[in-house]
């Protein structure tokens, strides 16, 4: 929940250092910008954080898969851990909002990731399964989907799990998303997400499966967000 139209200069900013990025660059604002960043510049792709299951109805405050393609967005960010906690998304919730994404057009970024008390008592792995299991379509291939790890007690904390913990779970991921939805979980887009900076981007794109990043609060500013983006040109 950050950003006004005066901040669409920061997007540009950033369309200028990257025009020709030979990598998938992501912007999800919130909706009241995401037109508007769309004609500000086509030097990348624009999403929204969140949609709703149902294509219309009465849903005050709500915004719909179909109403977010209609503003020239091509991405949503689904079941992120924020929503999750906030808003008491369930696995189901964020399934049935990833096929409302599907059905309209939309690439779906679906978030996993466990908690700190997860973590601690040796759970990760059982509730990225379970949550690779409850949210992640049957019909997810790796044209419409995004999947996210991003470990809860990382985000916006400074703390980031070694690279071994980052292996450790995303070759958790692909391994199961082979077995659920075959050959085309090969080629699915793997983002970490978590505390990542300019200073340790490079360390973390060194992981194998760990095909770009989830950036929260370095996202906010070109000054920030651009170093990241070299890195992952440079990887």
């Amino acid at each position: 929940m950050n950003g006004t139209l005066a901040d669409l200069e920061q997007i540009r900013t950033l369309a200028a250092d990257h025009q020709n990025s030979p990598i998938d660059i992501l912007i999800c604002p919130p909706a009241h910008l995401i037109h508007a960043a769309t004609a500000a510049t086509d030097a990348m792709a624009f999403g929204a954080q969140d949609c709703h299951a149902n294509a219309s109805g009465a849903h005050t405050g709500d915004i719909s898969a179909v109403q977010i393609a209609d503003i020239g967005a091509r991405y949503v960010i689904l079941g992120h851990s924020e929503r999750r906690a906030d808003h008491n998304e369930t696995d189901a919730e964020v399934h049935a909002k990833a096929q409302a994404a599907y059905d309209a057009g939309l690439i779906a970024v679906i978030c996993i990731g466990e908690t700190l008390h997860d973590r601690e008592t040796g759970k990760t792995l059982e509730v990225l399964g379970q949550q690779l299991s409850g949210s992640v379509p049957a019909t997810a291939t790796a044209d419409n989907t995004v999947i996210a790890y991003e470990p809860v007690w990382a985000i916006g904390t400074g703390l980031v799990p070694s690279t071994d913990q980052i292996a450790q779970a995303h070759d958790f991921i692909r391994t199961t998303l082979l077995v659920s939805h075959g050959s085309t979980a090969q080629d699915m887009r793997l983002l970490y997400g978590g505390s990542v900076k300019g200073s340790n981007a490079a360390e973390i794109f060194a992981v194998p499966h760990v095909d770009g990043a989830l950036v929260g609060g370095a996202s906010l500013t070109a000054a920030d967000f651009s170093p990241i983006i070299t890195a992952l040109e440079q990887a």
